[in-house]
């Protein structure tokens, strides 16, 4: 596994093998890709699943593979066929070298196709074996197959308690929404295992699960029912028992959220601000447990009063006044956010022609003084089975004696 010109970044020289497929697993890959690591991703010869998702089951249809394009950036992929011992071999001479094993392979398939962690750590004791499944590594159901809109969105409650109101349908989740956070779990799980390695020279597995992300993700209201308390769905909106704490839409339809809660005493400011001067001495809502008792009548003047004006008229009001909110965007308004741009959460491509699009999303943290790695344009299938071997010390004849193998199916 050669080395990419990242040798300025802090994950430089390290080797990673990402045997993984969909999101999770192959996305805590290309966060270390993007700070530095040279990651390759092992792929069977049709390629994995995740590169022939299917765009007309409510995916937006393009004609770029905009779902690789941020999930598999940076990295180089090789096709193998894993259940033939040419593949093996290949896999294991990769191994040798490698840092880092990630995979979401089932365990049954990681038992057949002999990529399970006690199939490698007495071979090589310094690989950081790093495994992600949906339910976990141990209990009755950790064979068992799932998505994060199964294992981390429904099973956990957020499904549920998400929901606009109490007899309200659950609410969907997006595509790979709970994988993102997910795969972060990993790279901090990996990058612990590495900080050990450094103190002590030896590998071993770490193991995340969608299932504790999303219990984690929920910890407060989890730990509040594990405590005995009475979790009940939240009301609709129009019956929120926090006005200062709401929704609310604009003359123009955009929606924003109004969060007055660590300084609730600012209501009369608020109702001056926005143009209820007759409220803000009205005794109904000078304090919390008065604006509560009264929430409906206060719901009903803010929706009257914020309908009158533009949202970006509010904006510019809740600025000056220095109130806590936050608009309701959409995806739509991504490529235009200053501040998404500014604040290096979103980046341009250097491809756009390949990729369909001059940004990008970025990994979601940063290090002082160190310029990530610019997103390199997703890998082909198969597009570095030549080069990879070539770095492993395969010689042509070799390679050729591994094709024949089926190695590459």
């Amino acid at each position: 596994m050669g080395q990419t010109m990242t040798d300025d970044l802090p994950l430089a020289g390290l080797k990673v093998i990402d045997c993984g497929s969909f999101i999770a697993a192959p996305v805590a890959a290309t966060v270390l890709a993007d700070f530095g690591a040279d990651v390759v991703k092992i792929e069977p010869p049709s390629g994995e699943p995740y590169r022939r998702d299917d765009p007309t089951v409510g995916i937006p249809p393009s004609d770029h593979p905009y779902n690789y394009i941020v999930d598999n950036r940076s990295k180089r992929a090789i096709t193998l066929d894993l259940k033939a011992e040419a593949g093996q071999k290949v896999l294991h001479r990769m191994l040798a070298s490698a840092d880092v094993f990630v995979t979401n392979a089932p365990f049954p398939a990681r038992e057949r196709l002999k990529v399970r962690y006690q199939d490698m750590k007495d071979l090589y004791p310094r690989l950081i074996y790093a495994s992600v499944t949906a339910y976990g590594e141990t209990g009755p159901e950790a064979d068992r197959t799932g998505f994060d809109s199964t294992a981390l969105w429904a099973r956990t409650g957020l499904m549920d308690l998400c929901k606009p109101a109490p007899d309200s349908a659950p609410t969907r989740s997006l595509p790979g929404m709970g994988d993102h956070p997910t795969a972060i779990s990993m790279v901090a799980a990996i990058m612990t295992a590495l900080y050990r390695r450094e103190r002590t020279g030896k590998g071993g597995e770490v193991a995340t699960n969608l299932m504790a992300n999303g219990l984690w993700w929920n910890a407060i209201w989890n730990q509040a029912a594990l405590c005995g308390a009475d979790v009940q769905g939240r009301p609709p909106r129009e019956a929120a028992d926090n006005p200062m704490h709401n929704l609310y839409a604009c003359a123009d339809g955009r929606w924003f959220h109004m969060v007055m809660i660590t300084k609730p005493d600012r209501f009369k400011a608020v109702a001056h601000a926005i143009g209820l001067d007759h409220l803000a001495d009205d005794p109904r809502f000078q304090d919390m447990a008065s604006r509560k008792a009264h929430a409906p009548a206060l719901i009903d003047a803010f929706d009257a009063v914020f309908r009158t004006k533009t949202w970006p008229e509010w904006k510019a009001i809740f600025t000056e006044n220095r109130f806590t909110f936050g608009e309701i965007g959409t995806v739509n308004d991504i490529a235009g956010d200053v501040q998404m741009r500014e604040s290096g959460a979103i980046i341009p491509h250097p491809e756009p022609e390949k990729a369909g699009a001059a940004l990008t999303v970025s990994s979601p943290f940063w290090l002082t003084d160190v310029e990530k790695r610019p997103p390199a344009m997703s890998p082909a299938l198969g597009e570095h089975n030549d080069d990879v071997l070539a770095e492993l010390g395969f010689s042509e004849a070799d390679t050729q004696a591994l094709r024949d193998g089926g190695a590459f199916g």
